[in-house]
């Protein structure tokens, strides 16, 4: 994988992630703006919508999916590459660009329902949920999604990436890629959309989030994680519920 097209596909990952870190800086720490002036990074840090608009909820919802979610498919991807080796004139690129198309998409319904929630006073500056009330629905949606006969149909698909492509071979690297990231979407829209419990702007909650996306997708392991990840989502959702009362 030292080929230039995953140098750049690591360096894109790399850069999203430090980007979300810079951005999530809290305002104690930001008198480092005296290095780069005041400007530069009150424009990466107005991450509300009120402050920063739709376009910028936008552009952040879409590094938090490429940080989160290309991390999820190198395994796919790495077999597309592979078996690409022995189709030539196979662009890799469009692959990858199909596929963050659809992450780009769900980014724009993300940063829509956003800004939503923050007009009506429910999630806080950095994102977070303030309704009791939203963040037990959010847990629950997802976590009863993880039973879903949809979700082990997605799943089953990206667990075996080779089965996938040689069924879809034919149509090409763009439109294998749109398949494989709405399968992905498929797997992880609703983990990804607790971002609105755990902090929109938290690291490490984004971390955390993606390394159980990571291990779900994988053949073996993934099959111990989906079920049990399910349930202890609606424990925590009830556990909201009934504090609340």
């Amino acid at each position: 994988m030292t080929a230039p097209h995953w140098l750049a596909l690591f360096g894109t990952i790399l850069v999203a992630w430090a980007l979300l870190f810079v951005m999530a800086v809290p305002a104690e720490y930001r008198a480092l703006r005296a290095l780069y002036g005041p400007d530069f990074w009150q424009s990466l840090c107005a991450v509300t919508p009120d402050a920063a608009g739709l376009g910028r909820a936008v552009a952040m919802w879409a590094l938090m999916s490429a940080a989160m979610m290309a991390p999820t498919a190198l395994p796919a991807l790495a077999t597309y590459d592979d078996l690409s080796h022995a189709a030539p004139g196979t662009r890799f690129a469009h692959l990858v660009a199909g596929y963050l198309a659809v992450w780009l998409g769900f980014s724009v319904l993300a940063g829509g329902l956003q800004l939503m929630l923050v007009r009506a006073g429910l999630l806080d500056a950095l994102g977070g949920s303030r309704s009791a009330l939203l963040s037990a629905a959010l847990l629950a949606g997802a976590g009863l999604y993880q039973f879903s006969a949809l979700k082990d149909a997605c799943l089953s698909k990206c667990r075996q990436p080779l089965t996938f492509f040689l069924q879809h071979w034919d149509e090409g690297p763009w439109r294998n890629g749109l398949r494989l990231g709405l399968v992905c979407l498929g797997c992880c829209w609703a983990l990804m959309l607790l971002a609105f419990v755990g902090g929109v702007m938290n690291v490490a909650f984004m971390g955390l989030a993606t390394l159980i996306m990571v291990f779900e997708k994988l053949p073996d392991l993934g099959r111990l994680i989906t079920r049990p990840l399910g349930a202890g989502l609606i424990g925590w959702a009830a556990w909201i519920g009934l504090s609340a009362i």
